[in-house]
């Protein structure tokens, strides 16, 4: 199983538009992957409730998980977009 940790960076946290921006991605690479905080269960990455339900303020360190086929170059780049304050974004 792949396994990555990113730092939300956006300012308003996984919620509103970073967390549309995040499930976008997650549905565009085409596999499942799982999203948590600390040692909260994994939710549902693609999932809009599940992000908002996250809690997940700037400076939360997630973790992402899948066991899909390309998990590694998926998890890298949701990574980046996780560390990529998007609020800031145009």
């Amino acid at each position: 199983m792949a396994e990555r940790q990113a730092t939300v960076a956006s300012s308003s946290g996984l919620h509103a538009r970073p967390a549309k921006l995040f499930v976008n991605a997650v549905k565009e690479a085409g596999i499942p992957v799982t999203i948590s905080v600390a040692d909260g269960p994994d939710l549902n990455a693609g999932s809009i409730l599940s992000l908002m339900g996250l809690g997940a303020a700037q400076g939360t360190v997630v973790t992402l998980k899948s066991d899909a086929e390309g998990a590694d170059e998926a998890l890298d780049s949701l990574v980046t977009l996780l560390q990529t304050d998007l609020d800031a974004e145009e």
